[in-house]
């Protein structure tokens, strides 16, 4: 599955996938900047799927008004039917942003995977809407979706589990409360399972703002890490038994704070220019 065409003389919007637990009391720093970037009094379209507790959409519908859009409005996408309701799709068609809140990734990728939404949204991407998502809803962002796994630093076989996502970018994976659960050695087993995007594993209240340049930025309290595969050596995942510790060689490794940068064309990472 492939991030929708961009049209000629067109760019593509930014994709901000957030590592969780973002700061909604404090400075609000990654939200209002999301905020910023959609525009003078944005329609967000926020959708809740992944959550199971009714309050999240209204949490996002009162932070997004307090902090400057127009409009919030939630879709309730319960199941794959709600996703080809017309009146949701003409929401999305006119948001000026989309905004896919944290919980289960697999409820997301079952309820939306391969249906109208889905559709949209990367057509919309492609036309130049920016989306974000939190925890679920980052993970959920690229073609393949760390689904799940296992917590520590040690790469085992067996340890992570892909699925599809909803395919906004084919550049990156993503792995979400990333130092908080201890989540290095199972980013880089799906890497090993992947080795061709490059793997981010974003902090709790931290954002990677990739834009149309496909150049990432970081911004919040944490930082990102990136795993780049493109030396990638040897790798013992073919061989490995279930639970096996992995073997894997030549992966570049960055760690970048707030005000960091880093190219995915060409796999170039910059620190922080000064104090951010």
């Amino acid at each position: 599955m492939c991030p929708a065409k961009v049209a000629p003389n067109a760019k593509r919007g930014h994709l901000i996938p957030i590592g969780g637990a973002e700061d909604k009391l404090g400075d609000v720093k990654v939200l209002k900047r999301f905020i910023r970037l959609c525009g003078k009094r944005p329609a967000i379209a926020i959708i809740p799927t992944a959550s199971r507790l009714e309050e999240t959409g209204r949490i996002y519908q009162d932070l997004f008004e307090d902090l400057g859009a127009g409009q919030a409005s939630i879709l309730s996408f319960e199941d794959r039917a709600d996703c080809e309701r017309e009146s949701s799709l003409d929401l999305i068609e006119r948001a000026d942003a989309v905004f896919i809140t944290g919980g289960n990734q697999l409820r997301l990728s079952t309820t939306l995977g391969g249906t109208s939404v889905a559709k949209l949204l990367r057509r919309r991407n492609a036309e130049g809407m920016p989306i974000a998502g939190t925890s679920a809803g980052a993970a959920i962002m690229p073609e393949h979706m760390i689904a799940g796994g296992e917590e520590g630093a040690t790469p085992r076989a067996g340890m992570v589990s892909l699925a599809p996502g909803l395919g906004l970018t084919n550049k990156v994976m993503v792995d979400q409360h990333f130092r908080q659960r201890d989540r290095l050695g199972r980013l880089i087993s799906a890497l090993a399972l992947n080795p061709f995007a490059v793997a981010l594993g974003i902090d709790e209240d931290t954002a990677a703002f990739i834009g149309p340049d496909n150049v990432l930025e970081v911004v919040g309290s944490g930082t990102i890490t990136i795993l780049d595969p493109a030396e990638l050596g040897h790798s013992s995942m073919p061989d490995a038994a279930s639970g096996e510790v992995l073997s894997v060689t030549n992966i570049a490794l960055h760690v970048l704070a707030r005000g960091g940068s880093y190219d995915l064309d060409a796999r170039t990472a910059e620190p922080p220019e000064d104090e951010y």
